[in-house]
């Protein structure tokens, strides 16, 4: 069964930074997302971390954290569920 909050996550990534030739379900959970496929850049990493603080309730403080965070859906997810609000985690 399909984690809801990296299928949340994965959604939000494409709407966040308005990726018009990707779906959701073509990100993969476990593939880099700077540098990776998706071709992120530290803009996009910018902006993905304004739209997690708003919707998830999570502070990342510094570019290295945001880099740790942001290394794949995975991580992210799990960054999440360590740090942000649980009651804005999806079920």
């Amino acid at each position: 069964m399909a984690d809801p909050l990296i299928a949340k996550l994965k959604q939000l990534i494409v709407e966040t930074l308005r990726l018009e030739e990707v779906t959701a379900t073509d990100i993969p959970d476990d593939e880099p997302l700077i540098g990776g496929g998706l071709s992120l850049d530290s803009i996009d990493a910018l902006e993905l971390v304004v739209r997690l603080e708003k919707d998830f309730g999570v502070k990342i403080g510094s570019s290295e954290e945001a880099r740790r965070a942001l290394s794949t859906v995975a991580t992210l997810a799990a960054y999440i569920r360590t740090r942000g609000d649980p009651t804005r985690l999806p079920t």
